[in-house]
């Protein structure tokens, strides 16, 4: 099953370029074909192709389908930014495949990479949302301060999961407690600053370990986002 992404198809009726290019001359697809579209806010659309132009496709909507995310809760996943901007993709691309609704990515004091493309993030969530078969797009922030993030989510569940074994930790999936609103919190390469973890504790963040083994900073972010579906689906069984 093919998804076309058009955030704004029920006010354009117009495929964005890149989609329109994959239809017509991709696909091949000829005015009279069927197709279905998402607009990255829940929606799926039965559509007809009314004109197969290759930069900008228009369609007539058949029918409008509502797609709600499979939980209930919102996952928020908080991780400073690889050196390497390909494991970072990867991250970004395996996180929307798994599910998640919102990704920010942390400024910390031992962050190498300090700067990111939010739009090239975008695409790739993009792209994993059709994959996946989702309709909901994430939310990417801009790079954010680590501290602004401690001093947030008051409302939520919040884990900050570190390497280091001097201050005590407790298992996450021990902690986390089903369908609930959540942040978990990643750190650089060489880890959260003693400061930044006080900080967190201070703020009344959970300290967690992912497990025995020490995790490259995009595993352990999949890792966690994982735990918590993983917790979930055993929940409801």
């Amino acid at each position: 099953m093919i998804q076309f992404y058009a955030p704004d198809i029920e006010t354009t009726l117009t495929l964005p370029q890149s989609d329109s290019q994959h239809c017509v001359r991709v696909l091949r697809m000829q005015a009279g074909d069927e197709l279905e579209v998402i607009d990255g806010h829940g929606h799926r659309f039965r559509c007809i192709l009314v004109d197969a132009h290759s930069k900008h496709a228009s369609v007539e909507i058949l029918e409008r389908t509502e797609m709600p995310l499979p939980w209930s809760q919102q996952i928020t996943v908080a991780v400073a930014p690889t050196k390497h901007m390909d494991r970072m993709e990867w991250m970004v691309e395996k996180l929307t495949e798994i599910g998640v609704n919102r990704i920010v990515p942390l400024l910390c004091a031992r962050s190498e990479r300090k700067e990111i493309k939010v739009e090239r993030l975008e695409k790739i969530a993009v792209s994993a949302m059709k994959q996946s078969l989702k309709s909901v797009l994430p939310q990417i922030l801009p790079m954010t301060p680590v501290k602004q993030v401690l001093t947030s989510y008051a409302d939520a569940m919040r884990f900050i999961a570190y390497c280091d074994r001097s201050v005590p930790r407790v298992s996450l999936a021990q902690k986390y407690t089903p369908a609930t609103d959540t942040i978990v919190m990643i750190g650089p390469e060489g880890d959260f600053s003693p400061d930044e973890i006080k900080i967190a504790l201070d703020h009344g963040w959970i300290p967690v370990t992912l497990g025995d083994n020490r995790l490259r900073t995009e595993t352990a972010a999949i890792t966690a986002c994982d735990t918590f579906h993983i917790i979930d689906q055993i929940n409801q069984a």
